[in-house]
């Protein structure tokens, strides 16, 4: 398995074909925009820099990993000699299932499928194939490059063979697999998103600001960032996105989006990304700030 597709060059997808291509892989980065594959491709060379200058790689190491990577707009001519797909494209479950679908006719019959989901049914995903069996949920951490943890999640029809071949795979990328199953929000975001979604209710309701909140949860409880920073970092639109898939699921009222949470994405201000949150990100380096702190 030495060539690999990634759909999608934002955030996740840069990150998850620079980890690839860093290891040996041959990466095809697929995404509909040239525009994004160009982004994508320099905020690649941008943390190739960042670790070049830490010594923890050389130029050549460098110049390896960015010509591993060949770029493309087409899913089709992407996909073509690939025996693993990642799936990185936004959270939005009717995007992903028409994406699996176009993968599904053009993949080769023993590609496995894989998708970086962070909450929607893997089982819900196999089943608009003909290959449910290979389809699993392959969720990274962002930054991709730096963060440890892979969760390896198995569909309903997920086969032992295919989980077995992504758990050493993501080993061989310097990772740390963990398995779990297909219910909404899997761990993390089970876990992660009712405490984001109850720091913005806090602010909500009026205990306490923005700061003072992440505040509290870093020196506190040791966080090394603020939940409302984080928020901010993952991506306000994300965030609630997840939540809606956790609510819809579970039919539980403890994860229903936040009112202030709805309304700041209704009104754009999703976090570093439109440069407005719970932060004001409106010049480039408070961004990058934030960034540069995150990753130390």
């Amino acid at each position: 398995m030495k060539n690999v597709a990634v759909i999608g060059a934002g955030t996740m997808g840069n990150g998850i074909a620079h980890t690839f291509a860093q290891s040996g892989f041959k990466v095809q980065l697929i995404d509909i925009s040239e525009e994004s594959l160009k982004k994508g491709i320099a905020t690649i060379s941008k943390n190739l820099d960042r670790m070049v200058a830490k010594e923890n790689i050389t130029e050549a190491d460098k110049a390896e990993t960015l010509g591993n990577i060949t770029t493309f707009t087409s899913i089709k001519e992407g996909v073509e000699y690939a025996s693993l797909v990642v799936e990185a494209a936004t959270e939005n479950i009717d995007l992903k299932l028409n994406i699996f679908k176009q993968l599904d006719e053009a993949c080769p019959k023993d590609t496995i499928l894989a998708t970086n989901t962070s909450s929607i049914s893997i089982t819900q995903i196999g089943a608009v194939t003909s290959r449910p069996d290979m389809v699993i949920g392959m969720h990274f951490m962002n930054p991709v490059p730096i963060m440890k943890l892979v969760e390896i999640i198995r569909g309903y029809n997920t086969s032992d063979e295919v989980t077995s071949t992504i758990m050493e795979l993501s080993k061989t990328l310097g990772k740390t697999p963990t398995e779990v199953n297909d219910y909404p929000g899997f761990v993390a975001n089970r876990i992660l998103m009712p405490m984001l979604n109850e720091s913005i209710e806090t602010l909500y309701n009026g205990v306490a600001g923005v700061e003072e909140i992440d505040t509290v949860m870093k020196l506190g409880m040791a966080h090394p960032m603020g939940p409302l920073q984080l928020a901010d970092f993952i991506g306000l639109d994300v965030c609630l996105s997840i939540l809606n898939v956790m609510y819809d699921g579970f039919k539980n009222p403890k994860y229903a989006p936040c009112p202030l949470l709805v309304n700041m994405v209704r009104a754009g201000k999703l976090g570093v990304k439109s440069g407005e949150g719970f932060y004001d990100y409106s010049e480039s380096r408070k961004a990058e700030t934030v960034a540069k702190q995150f990753l130390k």
